[in-house]
């Protein structure tokens, strides 16, 4: 027997929101992988279920590899669940899964809220084409290249961010992307102090500006930008923002190249003779 794995989607916040589905295939499971067991632990509890649990996260996710190709082996129906939301959607899960393709076990999801098309629909922005980034990285090149890429993005973008970061990330947006593009700031969405805010970049930078106290779960959702032409002064702008920040020249030209869509040598000369 090859077993099988269900992803299922958890409730961010607000219980009601459980489907009758992903309490039923977790009442049926023999074993249910959880991001945090005390979290599943109590959803459990709530909902009557007795049913054994094993870790399943970052730090142990690929230990916990041989275990799951034991128990598709032995024909076991394991349920994924991440803290909330959908599993694999800035979670572990992706590895659960690729090892239950390899032990050819059957693979099923239960689809259930997520974080991203909650902000997403609520947001009122084109929900047609968007991109989804997580949580932006911390520093150096890679959070400037990320933001620089957000620049002519076209599509609306869907940010998560820590509570002690959103400040910061807010301030990096204005800075790079722009102080007029509009933004949807979540917080506690579905929970009991939800918190809807709507404004500009800038705006929203100056009012959750803080000390880091503020606590909740943040999703940000930055509109698309408009349509327009490349423009050589817009990249060579952006090419010496990520050089004031440390990027080598031909780097920072390589990846505002590939974000304003200019021609690279040009770029390059205009971004050094601005730099004499």
């Amino acid at each position: 027997m090859s077993g099988s794995l269900t992803l299922c989607g958890t409730p961010i916040g607000n219980l009601s929101d459980l489907s009758e589905r992903v309490i039923t295939t977790m009442r049926n499971a023999d074993l249910i992988f959880a991001e945090d067991t005390r979290r599943t632990a109590k959803l459990l509890a709530h909902l009557g279920i007795s049913v054994p649990m094993k870790s399943f996260f970052a730090g142990n996710e690929k230990a916990r590899l041989k275990l799951l190709r034991d128990e598709f082996g032995a024909g076991k129906n394991i349920v994924l669940v991440s803290d909330a939301g959908m599993p694999l959607i800035s979670d572990p899960g992706a590895s659960a899964v690729q090892v239950a393709v390899d032990c050819g076990a059957v693979v099923g999801v239960v689809p259930g809220p997520s974080a991203v098309v909650t902000a997403l629909a609520v947001s009122g922005f084109d929900g047609d084409r968007f991109i989804f980034e997580g949580f932006l990285p911390r520093k150096g090149d890679a959070r400037t290249r990320v933001l620089l890429s957000f620049v002519d993005e076209q599509r609306t973008v869907v940010l998560f961010a820590a509570p002690s970061r959103v400040a910061a990330d807010l301030a990096d947006l204005v800075s790079v992307v722009g102080s007029d593009r509009r933004v949807v700031v979540t917080r506690e969405l579905t929970k009991i102090y939800e918190e809807i805010w709507r404004g500009t970049l800038v705006e929203a930078a100056a009012h959750w500006a803080h000390d880091g106290t503020t606590k909740g779960e943040f999703t940000v959702v930055v509109e698309g930008a408009e349509p327009h032409e490349p423009s050589m002064p817009d990249a060579v702008a952006a090419a010496l923002e990520m050089i004031t920040r440390g990027t080598s020249t031909s780097d920072a030209v390589r990846a505002v190249t590939a974000t304003h869509g200019v021609r690279r040598n040009e770029l390059y000369d205009r971004v050094v003779k601005a730099r004499t």
